[in-house]
Order: C-alpha cells, then structure tokens, then sequence
C-alpha cells in the first residue's frame, strides 16, 4: 500500500514523500516503515505505543485515533505533521 508522508518526515525516506509498506493495522505499517527507515518510529509514535500530539494518521479519508486502525487491501496511509500556531 501507498504511504504518504508529510514534508518533515522526509529526512527518514531520502527525500521520498511516498513510500510503500504492509500491514494489516497502522501499528503493522508503522513497524514496516520502521525497518525500512530507520528512525521515523519515534518521530511519529511514543514511548507508550500512541501516536504523538503532533502527528496524524489518516488511511483513506478517515482519521485513525489510535495504531489499532485496520488498514484494508489498496488502502492509502497519510501521515502528517499537525499544524499549529498563534
């Protein structure tokens, strides 16, 4: 499947805003990524398991609130960077 990845990410995939990787959930995805890329886990997953305050998951058009999210056949991952400010 097609993962998506938001600019600030893209130091861990040589510059690649679109990667490929499996999995049946997000947490399956995000240990694919993770082998392939070393490093991006912990920019986008905490100590705990969660997704951090600052990043988005999001496969399909769906928001994902937790790594639990199954993630269908054909399915598109967005990971994103959230924007704040004042």
């Amino acid at each position: 499947m097609r993962i998506h990845l938001s600019s600030h990410l893209r130091d861990y995939t040589g510059g690649k805003a679109t990667v490929e990787a499996g999995g049946k959930t997000l947490s399956d995805v995000v240990d694919a990524l993770e082998a392939r890329f070393p490093g991006l886990r912990f920019r986008i997953v905490d100590e705990q398991g969660g997704i951090r305050p600052h990043i988005r998951f999001f496969v399909g058009e769906e928001a994902a609130p937790d790594l639990s999210v199954p993630v269908p056949p054909g399915a598109e991952v967005h990971i994103l960077g959230a924007l704040s400010g004042g």
